[in-house]
């Protein structure tokens, strides 16, 4: 967190990994004085960071990803940018970078524009100066940022939800690379959605060559699937209706195919795909386990695969009367490395199930993403998909990969099947990327499916 206030500027950092939020930042709560402030959860770099520059001092928070960091590194090198000081794993800090594109500029906003523009991935951020905040959406809005109002007072979050219990009600969401500066009178748009630049690497000096209005989108589709929260909302799309839609589409797609006892969610973010599916297909739903969350408060916490694993595993508590000699249909939200799902599997074989099926709630996963940071795979070989194509296709595995996201290939029917005998599933199919897109009922070109079928 970083306030100004009466006493200033104070920035406080705390781990929070294995520890709630509150129990860390209570005694640093009491020390900050004012009415403006940023926040934010971090799994990567420290931040909010305090800069001095020649725009003056502000605090900052990034949200996205920087594929071409060493590239902007070094020209900033070549520009007489001297040093940085911030270093998270032997990189330099993604929020200091950011900062130190826009002290390349005369102002606050010239300089968010300019990051939006040559940041390739994704970068919304949050910047706090001692009169007001600079809230502003990714180029291609990829995250969401909104905006939150009450009585004096304006808020910016990542999620709506956020402040609802706090007595503010929604004021607006930013569209694409659509820039604001929030006070506690006013939001005023100081740069509209998607301006879009480009930069000219070829000289040493930035300079802008292309700018041009433009309507484009591409949220990210995963934000529905898993990483929202139930009660979230993006794009007037509530999360929990989406998931609810996948599980009805789902349970289309079986057409009672299958003849199982209950349908069950991986919790949470299984379990509205589970109930739209029972909904649908008129099969109880049931919890043959329970998430006990006290032993963790959110598995991919961790930086090592091996601990998240193990956390996972010690959050499921079974129901033993929902399992034995029950046959199961089981929804989660993806299959990434298939490790834990695998284990869950196991885990109610072992509790006495007769049969598992599985329904993932969304397609094949074939990407790592690029855009952003909400992935720890550091390869796409990482992923079970990619493992199983490399093995059969060797080197030649990404000439071929559009016939493994289509669902009506060959390739790709071989693919869940070997994908099924590997779990150790009794069935396996996927969420179907036309039904997933369905699902979430906006325009398919405004949404980034990247991670399944490789499209930009």
């Amino acid at each position: 967190m970083a306030t100004y206030g009466s006493d200033g500027w104070k920035r406080a950092i705390h781990n929070i990994e294995n520890s709630p939020f509150r129990t860390k930042f209570e005694k640093d709560v009491d020390t900050m004085k004012g009415n403006i402030g940023i926040g934010c959860i971090s799994d990567y770099d420290p931040q909010p960071i305090l800069i001095q520059s020649h725009l003056g001092c502000f605090g900052i928070t990034t949200v996205g990803k920087i594929n071409n960091a060493d590239q902007l590194i070094r020209n900033l090198y070549e520009n007489g940018h001297t040093h940085f000081q911030s270093m998270t794993n032997g990189q330099i800090n993604s929020t200091e970078l950011v900062a130190a594109l826009i002290c390349k500029k005369d102002s606050f906003v010239e300089g968010i524009r300019y990051v939006q523009s040559v940041v390739e991935g994704s970068m919304t951020l949050l910047l706090l100066t001692e009169n007001g905040i600079y809230a502003a959406r990714d180029l291609l809005g990829r995250t969401p940022v909104v905006i939150g109002k009450k009585e004096n007072a304006y808020c910016v979050s990542f999620e709506s939800f956020a402040y609802i219990n706090l007595g503010y009600t929604d004021y607006k969401e930013l569209g694409p690379g659509e820039i604001v500066y929030v006070t506690p009178e006013s939001v005023e748009t100081v740069s509209p959605a998607c301006e879009k630049m480009r930069i000219d690497f070829v000289t040493p000096e930035w300079v802008e060559v292309v700018k041009q209005p433009g309507e484009e989108m591409k949220i990210c589709s995963f934000l529905w699937v898993y990483y929202g929260y139930p009660t979230s909302s993006y794009e007037g799309v509530g999360v929990e209706e989406m998931r609810y839609n996948c599980g009805k589409l789902l349970a289309q797609r079986d057409d009672h195919s299958i003849d199982v006892d209950i349908v069950a969610g991986v919790p949470d973010s299984g379990i509205a795909h589970a109930i739209g599916y029972a909904n649908e297909s008129g099969i109880p739903y049931a919890r043959p386990f329970i998430k006990y969350t006290p032993t963790w408060p959110r598995s991919f916490m961790p930086t090592t695969q091996s601990q998240r694993n193990l956390i996972a595993r010690m959050k499921l508590i079974p129901v033993h009367s929902l399992i034995e000699d029950r046959s199961l249909l089981l929804i989660d939200d993806s299959i990434v490395r298939g490790t834990q799902l695998r284990e869950t599997t196991e885990f109610l074989y072992q509790s006495g199930a007769k049969e598992v099926h599985v329904r993932p709630a969304c397609p094949p996963l074939l990407y790592g993403c690029k855009y952003l940071n909400f992935s720890r795979s550091k390869s796409d070989l990482d992923l079970i998909t990619r493992r199983i194509i490399r093995e059969w296709e060797g080197d030649n595995d990404v000439n071929v990969l559009s016939e493994y996201a289509d669902p009506n290939s060959d390739r790709y029917a071989a693919m869940l099947e070997e994908i099924r005998k590997r779990q150790n599933f009794t069935s396996l199919r996927y969420h179907r990327l036309d039904d997933l897109i369905k699902s979430i009922g906006i325009d398919a070109c405004q949404v980034c499916t990247y991670c399944f079928n490789g499209v930009e």
